[in-house]
């Protein structure tokens, strides 16, 4: 039998060296040295590595390459961004949401991003949003995941209409409900947010996700809350906390409780280094907090935890590319994450860590699973976090549908040599 796609000497990610990679029906045959057999493409990794795809976590596709619609923001902030939006939104089309999220989704593709989570506002009576969407979920699909997260982005209680709205997306297929407690009138209402929400979540067998306490408040404490009905309704690993970046101002005592109550429930935390670091701390001189959740300490808890992108040239961040690369390498530094141990984690935090979050199947490189793989131009996770390394070959179930030539920059230089090689350290 011919074999629709080989890749030989292949580094993984756990550090299996000249491993093959054998390809067949759109699956993983098998992963070994040695395969043997004929092959419709074969691509010689030449000891790079050949991870699975990137995944993020946390996204809103909605608003995504919409920047300077109808103006810019002109101080960073996130509430003048969220002031931006409800700008926006008034004038969004079906057409421009889905013209937009597709080149997003193409940008994606490009960079070994294969899975996305998108929030996706609800507060719009007209959940224009919600149906373009969802048009691009089906669009996408041959090619990239798409989860979308009904978001009352202006609150479940706070914003008229948002309690049927969220239901009305759901019932159209939205997959995972959302919230934001800390954008409630009081804390009261916040609390009361998550226990509604986690009710619906758990009457129709579906995921959570909430933008949870993000706020530089360390009174903001509505993690405490997710984490309580979690496990009240028996959510567990079904539920995540996205930000959480109060914490990083709340006082370690209460944190020491925080965290075991947090995993006990079985609640993923999703930090999104690149916007927690410039949307939080505006209200201080010096010193001025980072703003990114103790996620050193939780995974010493045994949380899950991944990092999303969460925005690309939006409302909120007139930044990003889609690369998954630029966001673990913003957490190594921000999180002071740089063991080896550590920064490896960081890898699978833009990788396994946030597909088992979405309930991703079929994810991971045995033989067995779906052909989804990127090589990239690196010799292991920690170089490619490093280098952000070139995606040489995007698959998808067995296929090559994205490829980019290696960077080998040519050097003029008398006496050295003629190109340099970006994976070997000075």
């Amino acid at each position: 039998m011919t074999l629709d796609l080989l890749i030989r000497n292949a580094t993984l990610p756990d550090g299996r060296k000249g491993q093959d990679i054998a390809v067949q029906g759109g699956r993983i045959a098998e992963v070994r040295p040695g395969v043997e057999g004929e092959a419709a493409r074969v691509i010689d990794a030449g000891g790079h590595l050949v991870a699975p795809p990137f995944v993020d976590i946390h996204f809103h596709m909605d608003a995504t390459l919409s920047l300077g619609l109808p103006r810019l923001n002109e101080s960073g902030t996130l509430l003048e961004g969220i002031a931006l939006w409800g700008e926006l939104k008034p004038l969004l089309t079906h057409e421009a949401v889905v013209e937009r999220a597709l080149r997003y989704c193409d940008m994606a593709v490009t960079q070994g991003l294969l899975a996305i989570r998108s929030h996706v506002d609800v507060c719009d009576d007209r959940l224009l949003a919600v149906d373009a969407l969802l048009e691009v979920k089906r669009r996408v699909a041959p090619y990239l995941d798409l989860q979308l997260v009904a978001f009352p982005q202006d609150g479940y209680y706070r914003s008229p209409g948002a309690i049927e709205n969220l239901k009305r997306a759901l019932d159209k297929g939205v997959d995972v409900v959302g919230g934001i407690p800390h954008f409630e009138r009081s804390m009261a209402d916040g609390t009361a947010s998550v226990r509604a929400l986690c009710e619906i979540a758990a009457e129709r067998g579906l995921r959570v996700d909430m933008h949870c306490d993000e706020t530089d408040d360390p009174l903001s404490r509505h993690i405490e809350t997710l984490a309580y009905e979690t496990q009240r309704l028996g959510l567990g690993g079904r539920v995540a906390g996205s930000h959480l970046t109060s914490m990083h101002s709340m006082d370690n005592y209460y944190v020491s409780k925080l965290l075991p109550l947090m995993a006990e429930a079985g609640v993923a935390a999703i930090a999104n280094p690149l916007i927690n670091i410039v949307i939080q701390g505006r209200h201080d001189t010096y010193p001025k907090r980072r703003g990114m959740t103790r996620i050193p300490e939780m995974r010493g808890q045994g949380i899950l935890c991944a990092f999303g992108h969460d925005c690309v040239m939006d409302p909120w961040y007139s930044l990003g590319s889609g690369d998954m690369l630029d966001v673990a390498h913003m957490a190594v530094h921000v999180g002071q994450m740089t063991s080896r141990d550590a920064m490896g984690f960081c890898f699978d935090a833009v990788t396994k860590n946030p597909a088992a979050i979405m309930g991703l199947e079929g994810y991971g490189l045995e033989p067995g699973c779906n052909a989804d793989f990127v090589l990239l131009q690196a010799r292991d996770p920690i170089d490619a976090i490093r280098l952000k390394a070139t995606r040489l070959a995007v698959v998808r179930r067995g296929r090559v549908i994205a490829e980019t030539p290696a960077r080998l920059p040519r050097l003029s230089i008398e006496g050295r040599p003629a190109s340099v090689d970006p994976t070997v350290a000075t």
